[in-house]
């Protein structure tokens, strides 16, 4: 196959950062993509519907002219946020679901959750107001190995979470092992998960081997190949429990090559023609469009995208660099190749 046309994807999980860093970020998924949540771990957080529709109004200043691309706001959860702020949320036809950080497990995280069960008449008020819940799914404890961490939140706060509220939506994002394709596949038809396309593409020997890689450290970090192929035989199942989520997250050159470098790969650039790169070493060209076009909406329950993008199988080159803001930003695929390109979206 040289070519494929496709209902147009949306990313269900991306940071395009503020101010400055919008006019690289927004542009790059509006390439390819006709809406994506946008995570809301800014600085200080977006907590509430009036901070998520400031924030997509900055978001929308940097669309292209002509472009239809549309962001889908998320509030912060915090050990503060109350049941009127979820009804405020729901109330919104911006807002789409609340972000679960704990705290300090990632970038600008924080204001985080340090106490789960102390927010669950908050998850219940989420649950009477059907008000997604997109969580980052490791412990924090600095016993727990950090290739450990996914799995120790499943048994330690997803399973109680989710048996605890049968009927609350939640996304488990950017899943990384086995265990947490499993528990998707085992959980009822509520929980559903993203996948990234570094994490199908990408384990920790790439990180680690011959020197870490610090433009593939990300979190959750990179894992074994063993959890690598349990994601790949995830999303090209055809099942509708596992859609596309970039994680798409940029950082400067200096941030990421530090003697204590930041976690986070930037894929927006070129995000649909890597995961075309998987699905076709797979052999499951024919469900891409499922993952990346609607299973998304679906869960969602918005309507899917009613235009269309074109990929051919035509290597484009990716730049060395980018500029973010007035730093500089290193992508996924640096001075290399994809074996894809968007050719066209109408």
């Amino acid at each position: 196959m040289t070519s494929l046309n496709l209902t147009l994807p949306d990313d269900w999980h991306i940071h395009l950062r503020d101010e400055a860093a919008l006019s690289t970020t927004v542009p790059d998924v509006a390439r390819w993509a006709g809406r994506a949540i946008v995570m809301p771990n800014l600085t200080p957080p977006v907590l509430s519907v009036a901070d998520a529709l400031n924030y997509r109004e900055r978001i929308l200043a940097h669309v292209p002219e002509g472009n239809s691309f549309e962001p889908l706001m998320t509030l912060y959860l915090t050990d503060h946020t109350t049941q009127t702020m979820v009804s405020d949320a729901a109330a919104s036809p911006f807002v789409h679901g609340i972000k679960l950080y704990p705290a300090g497990a990632t970038t600008n995280s924080d204001a985080g959750v340090t106490a789960l069960e102390a927010l669950y008449p908050v998850l219940e008020a989420m649950q009477n107001h059907d008000v997604p819940l997109l969580i980052h799914g490791e412990v924090t404890d600095p016993r727990c190995d950090i290739f450990d961490r996914e799995k120790a939140f499943i048994d330690s706060a997803l399973v109680p979470l989710t048996t605890q509220f049968p009927a609350l939506r939640v996304v488990f994002e950017h899943i990384t092992t086995r265990d947490a394709v499993q528990f998707v596949e085992a959980a009822g038809e509520h929980v559903a998960a993203t996948v990234t396309a570094h994490h199908l593409l990408y384990n920790r020997n790439d990180l680690l081997v011959g020197g870490v890689k610090p433009h593939l450290f990300c979190l959750p970090v990179l894992k074994r190949d063993q959890h690598q192929l349990a994601l790949r035989k995830a999303v090209t199942s055809g099942s509708p429990r596992f859609f596309l989520g970039t994680d798409s997250a940029p950082h400067t050159r200096d941030d990421k090559e530090s003697s204590c470098g930041c976690a986070g790969c930037y894929t927006a650039h070129a995000a649909l023609a890597l995961y075309a790169e998987v699905f076709d070493e797979e052999g499951a060209l024919d469900r891409l469009e499922a993952f990346a076009s609607f299973h998304g909406p679906d869960f969602y329950r918005l309507p899917r995208n009613t235009t269309s993008v074109t990929l051919s199988k035509t290597p484009q080159a990716i730049p060395s660099e980018f500029q973010l803001g007035t730093d500089v930003l290193i992508p996924i695929r640096a001075g290399e190749s994809v074996g894809w390109t968007v050719a066209l979206a109408s």
